[in-house]
């Protein structure tokens, strides 16, 4: 396999939720309260927080992340008939204070110990990301913390992976963007970042004609595929 492509790494960027931090850890925290319906409420969350963002991004009607998220969580409540408005409050807290992935403060280590520049590049508002990064004890591992607030749209709008070229002065193929999510591989992928997909749960990947330069299970992997390791997941472009 071509390994050249790491050579020329010198930042990686992070999306944060789902990779960074586990989108499903504020329900998990509730998971008593809404009883059977916890995953399935969760899960109706995460996904119409999404289609939220494509939606709003495709008819030109931009809010935060915060707000996006509470209209997301109100349709979740709606579609299971709960009415519980200090539990809806108590969940939009805990947002701010997600989990992060158990590997992710030592894979950052060894980045910056590697001597990489490291970076968020979100959908989430700088107020959610910084309380997020505060929770996690991770604000001295990472360098800059980026929004798609400052272009006003939504990922996968290319205007937000540009973003992380323009603020880290670097071009497409000095960057590795790590993500979990399929959809944010392929945006990523269609600029020309370097992608490193950190398939966490055996997605299948999206059908966009756009692939990544690697396939990890976690995190925990990156600092040693970026020096030039080869693991079995690796994928080249085509």
């Amino acid at each position: 396999m071509d390994q050249a492509w790491t050579q020329r790494i010198q930042a990686c960027v992070f999306d944060a939720y789902g990779t960074l931090f586990d989108v499903h850890s504020a329900v998990g925290k509730y998971r008593r309260q809404l009883g059977e319906r916890a995953d399935q409420v969760s899960q109706l969350w995460r996904t119409k927080q999404l289609e939220y963002t494509w939606l709003r991004s495709l008819m030109g009607k931009h809010v935060d992340f915060w707000h996006v998220t509470q209209d997301a969580l109100d349709f979740a409540f709606a579609a299971h008939g709960l009415t519980d408005h200090d539990l809806r409050h108590a969940l939009m807290e805990a947002y701010l204070r997600l989990e992060c992935y158990g590997e992710v403060p030592e894979t950052l280590r060894r980045l910056k110990q590697q001597g990489y520049r490291t970076a968020i590049l979100s959908n989430g508002s700088l107020t959610m990301l910084n309380a997020a990064v505060s929770h996690a004890g991770i604000q001295p591992l990472i360098d800059v913390i980026l929004s798609v607030e400052a272009v006003g749209i939504y990922k996968p709008s290319p205007r937000v992976y540009h973003l992380a070229m323009e603020w880290l002065s670097l071009t497409a193929d000095q960057i590795s963007f790590q993500s979990a999510n399929a959809w944010d591989v392929a945006g990523a992928s269609s600029v020309g970042l370097r992608v490193v997909w950190i398939n966490r749960f055996s997605q299948h990947m999206e059908r966009l004609g756009c692939i990544p330069d690697a396939e990890l299970r976690s995190l925990a992997d990156l600092p040693a595929l970026l020096c030039g390791e080869t693991f079995a997941l690796r994928r080249e472009k085509t």
